[in-house]
């Protein structure tokens, strides 16, 4: 792997010039990465590693036609050039539609604000996740299963294109989770916690009360009674807000969702109304210190902030230069992917619902029979239908939060949910948990947050 941008440019450069004119657009992406994966499961280790890679893959368009080909040895770059030339030529017959952008040179990392955690032993890191382990193990004897996973990367990317652009950038990521599960009798119940960043190790070793709630949780839901599955107004908090807006918004605005579906592009229809006049959505990788965040995309692309939706009308969507180009839209920075082996696809980054107005506390105003949900558990999306299970929730019974009640799933159509919107917090958290799956590409680190929502008509699911 180059050591500096010169070295870079010395290795890509007599190759971009040389293939560059048999296609339309040539790219040159190498990659080198460096990490720890633990994954323990009780007392049993059944991960415990630390790994390099180095590697890259070559991007061709000719005619609107895309070539990609990976590699792990440098000394086959030029053959990997060529395969990727003849699948480019192969399959173009149309036109290349790639939205503009300005050429650019950069060197650029993504600054740590503590402990880098390429100086922690893997023996510290073990000891960190057997600790947690104990933790979870303490809370209760009807604890019977814990899970706690730690994964750090390191990645560096430098980015050539036929158009000019050389940028080397790199960043380290962080994630922990935990998992705990309760039994008492037939009757089975787990908490789980995640966090990660791209700031300190230090983030990641003072998690102690944080990972006790998830057996407690999973403990004081097997005597709690099942909520009744009826229609509701819930409220909703704030980590649950930011995977709402991920999980059911945010991939509908994802370009290529849209110009590949004729019917979904007319039903994301620019100025179309979605939520109240109070809604607005955003998705950037422009803001720092977030796990969605960086400079650059993986087309070379700067990092913006996108508006999503303003005062509940849509107003923009997520796109590469490919679906910018053919949708005659600004790029906006979110082509990514999750390591060389990929080639790029639109991606959420920072995803978030700006807060409102409300004071929280009046969010359960007047609800005569309703359901506060915190945390989650799990969730799926379908389409514009989701379904998502709290972590924990309770009864609002006269404007007053009531008796706790378990096994809460939220299900819905996400457009008619924006609309039932009745009211929004004036809180805001930033959930840092995020690993997001699309295309074969799952874990890509994102960042989502919110306020807490007030929404009518929610389908609960639970006892009937």
């Amino acid at each position: 792997m180059p050591t500096t941008l010169a070295d870079a440019q010395n290795l890509v450069a007599d190759l971009i010039s040389r293939y560059s004119s048999r296609v339309d657009y040539l790219m040159i992406r190498l990659e080198e990465a460096e990490g720890t994966d633990i994954l323990l499961r009780g007392d049993k280790v059944e991960t415990l590693s630390e790994g390099i890679s180095i590697g890259g893959h070559i991007r061709a368009c000719y005619k609107g036609g895309w070539g990609l080909s990976s590699f792990n040895q440098l000394s086959t770059i030029k053959e990997r050039i060529e395969e990727a030339i003849a699948a480019a030529r192969m399959v173009g017959d149309e036109e290349t539609l790639l939205a503009p952008i300005e050429p650019v040179q950069a060197v650029c990392q993504l600054p740590l604000m503590g402990t880098d955690p390429r100086k922690i032993s893997l023996s510290q890191k073990k000891q960190l996740c057997d600790r947690y382990t104990q933790l979870l193990k303490s809370v209760d004897p009807q604890i019977t299963t814990t899970s706690v996973r730690y994964g750090d990367s390191a990645q560096r990317i430098i980015i050539a294109t036929s158009e000019g652009t050389l940028i080397d950038q790199s960043w380290v990521d962080m994630e922990m989770r935990f998992a705990a599960t309760a039994r008492n009798g037939e009757t089975l119940q787990t908490g789980r916690e995640t966090t990660g960043s791209r700031k300190a190790y230090e983030d990641l070793i003072n998690l102690d009360e944080q990972v006790k709630s998830a057996a407690q949780r999973a403990v004081a839901a097997l005597s709690l009674p099942p909520v009744k599955g009826n229609t509701y107004t819930v409220v909703i908090d704030p980590i649950l807000t930011g995977l709402f807006v991920h999980e059911a918004f945010g991939h509908l605005s994802e370009a290529d969702m849209a110009y590949e579906n004729p019917d979904l592009l007319e039903v994301m229809t620019i100025g179309r109304r979605f939520g109240p006049e109070e809604l607005q959505i955003f998705d950037g990788a422009a803001p720092t210190g977030h796990r969605g965040s960086y400079f650059y995309d993986d087309e070379g692309t700067p990092a913006t902030t996108t508006q999503l939706i303003q005062d509940g009308v849509l107003v923009g969507r997520l796109h590469s230069r490919e679906t910018a180009g053919k949708l005659d839209e600004a790029p906006t920075g979110n082509a990514r992917c999750l390591n060389y082996h990929f080639s790029p696809i639109v991606r959420m980054t920072n995803t978030w619902i700006e807060p409102g107005k409300t004071p929280v506390a009046d969010l359960f105003t007047d609800i005569k029979e309703g359901v506060y949900a915190r945390n989650w558990l799990g969730g799926m999306t379908n389409g514009e239908m989701f379904t998502f299970s709290a972590g924990e929730a309770w009864m609002i019974r006269n404007g007053k939060i009531a008796e706790p009640v378990r096994d809460v799933t939220l299900s819905g159509n996400v457009f008619q949910t924006l609309a039932d919107i009745e009211a929004i917090g004036d809180d805001f958290y930033w959930d840092e948990s995020g690993g997001c799956g699309k295309g074969g590409q799952n874990g890509l680190p994102v960042g989502c947050g919110g306020p807490s929502l007030r929404i009518r008509d929610v389908v609960v699911g639970g006892e009937v």
